[in-house]
């Protein structure tokens, strides 16, 4: 690889919704954008993830597939040729290289990531596993096999990348120069040239972020829902009685909620959006113009998936995972012989 490395992924385990395309889908395909030609875009599917919480297994596999034609649909360029779309178990290198490193990670080091406290509490003690616990160890693997200097990630997945920082730090350290270092926290936010995730909240729980895991229909807007019915979720969204409009996510999370909402779905600054509505005292017309926008937004988007050639993607995905799986075999390889398990 003669090119530096971005990697970044989105669990399979669920159906996309609007804080998955708002927070991770467009941002990644702006990143195509962005650096196509500069950089390597490794974009995979960590479908081995999925399991770190509950998840529809008979689904599972359709729903991998069902995801990457919406970032298809979201713009990503799959003919780019720096670009790599694969799934992660497809790629066994994954899995092994993810127990060697296990095996050099404390466990105080997995029992202070905050993730897997806050997971753990979601998901509720019968469903709290072992991968849920040690999961930013296979994330360490996804990243170091590849040599990724870049890796953007949402605010919850930051501690993560510092983890992958370390054990490569510490394996290097021990065994010589084997794995890339990635980047710190500080230069992967400037990278990705934003200082703040974009977190869409719940339109009807605007305290938290939407999410279809926690069983909130009414506040979820799916990627496949009908684009009437999502306006009428918007129309009917949860406010306050402040009575008038502001950008405040302490105090009035749900109208600001809304104000971000249409900021991305139109393309606009933040400020400008702000600029029409800050300090008006009616939340109608506001409500009204976000149900325009994700009413139009579905429509165009469920468009746009009719029309994705299926056997042009999976022949796209056959050709990176034979690519990728020969770089992360090479990789793995020098990392067993460091160890010991192949001769050197």
């Amino acid at each position: 690889m003669d090119k530096e490395v971005i990697l970044t992924g989105l669990r399979s385990n669920s159906e996309f919704h609007l804080g998955n395309y708002l927070g991770a889908i467009s941002p990644m395909v702006n990143l195509q954008k962005k650096h196509a030609g500069k950089y390597q875009l490794n974009m995979f599917v960590p479908d081995l993830h999925s399991f770190t919480t509950p998840v529809e297994h008979g689904k599972l596999y359709e729903q991998t597939h069902q995801n990457l034609k919406i970032f298809v649909a979201a713009g990503l360029e799959i003919d780019q040729p720096d670009t790599f779309i694969y799934r992660q178990s497809f790629i066994p290198a994954h899995s092994e290289m993810a127990w060697i490193l296990g095996c050099f990670t404390g466990f105080g080091e997995m029992s202070r990531m905050t993730e897997f406290k806050d997971k753990a509490q979601t998901v509720g003690a019968a469903h709290i596993t072992l991968g849920l616990f040690n999961y930013p160890i296979l994330m360490a693997s996804d990243i170091l096999l590849y040599g990724a200097k870049w890796v953007p990630v949402g605010e919850d997945q930051r501690q993560h990348v510092e983890f992958a920082r370390d054990i490569a730090i510490r394996m290097n350290r021990k065994f010589g120069d084997i794995f890339v270092v990635p980047e710190d926290n500080k230069k992967q936010m400037a990278f990705a040239g934003r200082s703040q995730p974009v977190r869409i909240r719940s339109l009807r729980n605007p305290d938290r972020k939407m999410s279809k895991s926690i069983g909130d229909p009414a506040g979820t807007i799916m990627l496949s829902d009908n684009p009437d019915e999502a306006a009428n979720k918007v129309i009917s969204a949860t406010t306050d009685s402040v009575g008038v409009i502001n950008l405040d996510f302490d105090k009035q999370p749900g109208v600001s909620n809304l104000l971000q909402i249409l900021a991305h779905l139109s393309n606009k600054p933040q400020t400008e959006i702000n600029g029409r509505f800050v300090g008006k005292l009616s939340y109608s017309q506001l409500k009204e113009e976000v149900a325009d926008a994700v009413k139009n937004f579905l429509a165009d988007l469920q468009t746009k998936l009719l029309t994705i050639d299926d056997h042009k993607l999976m022949r796209k995905l056959a050709v990176d995972e034979e690519a990728m799986r020969q770089v992360a075999s090479a990789t793995l390889l020098n990392v067993q012989k460091v160890v010991g398990l192949r001769p050197a």
